[in-house]
């Protein structure tokens, strides 16, 4: 996903999902905010990834937390 273009940074978690049991949700950090379009996204990650790795949803975030260490802090995302 960082391959894309338009992304700065991405960090994906996994959410429930009734028939997968979970898929992924990724966090995204546009290069461009105001440019960023979700729905080319994920029809590029469904052109360049399996299909069971492309995030079933995308949110759009300013930034990722992270740690001293620069570790994403994916319980934070979830909350």
């Amino acid at each position: 996903m960082l391959e894309h273009p338009q992304v700065d940074q991405v960090a994906v978690i996994g959410i429930a999902d009734e028939r997968m049991g979970e898929v992924g949700k990724a966090f995204v950090v546009p290069k461009r905010q105001a440019n960023f379009d979700t729905d080319a996204f994920l029809a590029w990650c469904k052109q360049k990834m399996a299909n069971y790795k492309v995030p079933r949803e995308v949110k759009l975030v300013d930034a990722l937390p992270r740690n001293a260490m620069g570790k994403v802090q994916k319980f934070l995302l979830r909350s």
